[in-house]
């Protein structure tokens, strides 16, 4: 095909495409929106305002003085809940002495860095915490609604050789009482961890790892058991 007969055969394609275009465009009628009037009958909404019966409700609650008994039982449930948390599942008191070791050793899954970036200790490194930092104060784990064992604990212990951690019982009670501060095992983590199942139960250091008591008050064996001084000489 010589290049004369190509320019006018492309022209003439450019040419028909055109016109079949303006043909198509052509034949696409407008579309008209159209009001057909109302058929039939037409009801009207019944079912309230669903933010407005919600407003109502709240209006008549607080006006009837319901809405400031919630707050006010609200309030309650809450310091109840501070001052007397959910006693740990599964600790009673102890009826025979029992001991052992724990060793508080963690192995590292990954890498350990001071702030500038400085390898501390490397990804697998078995660590036991008691190789940098004494335990300067025994752990005693008590029921602060058993009195025998809250009079145990303070007699035993003093402010500075050990802390007072409560499984059960009323924490400001306690503390106003003796005059001392009183911690509370939240969820059981300390006893799960350390394996305490009665109470009263002392740990502390032993060594490189941490040595685990429950106790009897009032026996040879808890005065053995009891809170000795803290490595270093601490007292």
């Amino acid at each position: 095909m010589s290049a004369g007969l190509a320019f006018c055969f492309g022209r003439r394609a450019a040419r028909v495409s055109l016109v079949c275009g303006v043909m198509l465009l052509s034949s696409v009628s407008v579309v008209h929106a159209r009001d057909y009037g109302q058929h039939g009958t037409v009801f009207p909404i019944a079912e309230p305002d669903f933010l407005r019966v919600i407003e109502n409700r709240l209006r008549a609650a607080e006006s009837s003085g319901e809405t400031a008994a919630m707050n006010q039982r609200l309030v309650n449930r809450t310091k109840q809940m501070v001052r007397r948390p959910t006693p740990v599942a599964g600790i009673s008191r102890a009826t025979a002495p029992r001991s052992w070791l724990y060793d508080p050793s963690i192995t590292t899954s990954s890498d350990i860095r001071d702030h500038k970036g400085r390898l501390i200790f490397a990804s697998g490194t078995r660590v036991n915490p008691l190789e940098k930092v004494a335990l300067r104060q025994s752990m005693v784990f008590l029921n602060g609604d058993d009195p025998e064992q809250v009079a145990w604990a303070m007699k035993s212990t003093t402010a500075t050789n050990a802390i007072l951690i409560l499984t059960g019982g009323d924490v400001f009670a306690n503390m106003k009482a003796g005059q001392r501060r009183f911690f509370f095992d939240q969820g059981g983590d300390l006893t799960r961890k350390f394996g305490i199942r009665h109470v009263p139960a002392v740990v502390q250091q032993e060594g490189l790892a941490l040595r685990v008591s429950e106790i009897v008050p009032g026996t040879a064996s808890a005065a053995r058991s009891g809170p000795r001084a803290a490595p270093g000489g601490v007292k």
